[in-house]
């Protein structure tokens, strides 16, 4: 008889808590060249510098959040040159088509060839988001490689959830 009103009690908490769950995204991201974009050489030895800089982007293959395809963004890189190699943090202000709006942290390399980046590669986590977005959270990984006119072109992946539904 415990053990059935214990079994009981497990199934009646276990309706009343609505677990997230994990739903894998993928998506291309286009980005125009930095503007602005400033370096700032350290002077310590050739090639050692400091950037800031900021990037507009359109995804030409939207992923969707929460049902809601992605549009357009600006992200706002800082980081560290050192010879051919770039190690940055940044933030990316993702626009929804519906005009709700997810914030991005990410963090990641590139391989730089006259002080341009040639490819990237790192990783993202979705902090928050507003309207439906509202409680949404992820993570993932992204590459980027370079075009002709300097632009990069991102292939991004990973998983996100939205907030849990109370009931």
């Amino acid at each position: 008889m415990r053990l059935r009103s214990m079994s009981a009690c497990v199934v009646v908490l276990t309706l009343g808590i609505s677990v997230a769950a994990q739903t894998k995204i993928s998506g291309t991201n286009h980005c125009a060249k930095p503007d602005p974009q400033t370096m700032v050489q350290v002077g310590d030895r050739p090639n050692h510098a400091f950037a800031v800089g900021q990037v507009k982007c359109a995804w030409t293959k939207p992923w969707e959040l929460a049902g809601i395809p992605g549009k357009e963004g600006v992200g706002t890189f800082s980081g560290e040159v050192e010879g051919n190699k770039n190690r940055f943090h940044a933030y990316y202000v993702d626009t929804m088509e519906n005009g709700d709006k997810a914030y991005y942290r990410y963090q990641g390399t590139a391989v730089l060839k006259d002080g341009a980046p040639q490819t990237e590669e790192g990783t993202w986590s979705l902090i928050r988001g507003t309207g439906k977005l509202k409680g949404v959270t992820g993570k993932g990984t992204y590459k980027g490689t370079v075009g002709a006119d300097g632009t990069m072109t991102y292939e991004v992946e990973g998983e996100y959830q939205t907030a849990p539904k109370k009931s």
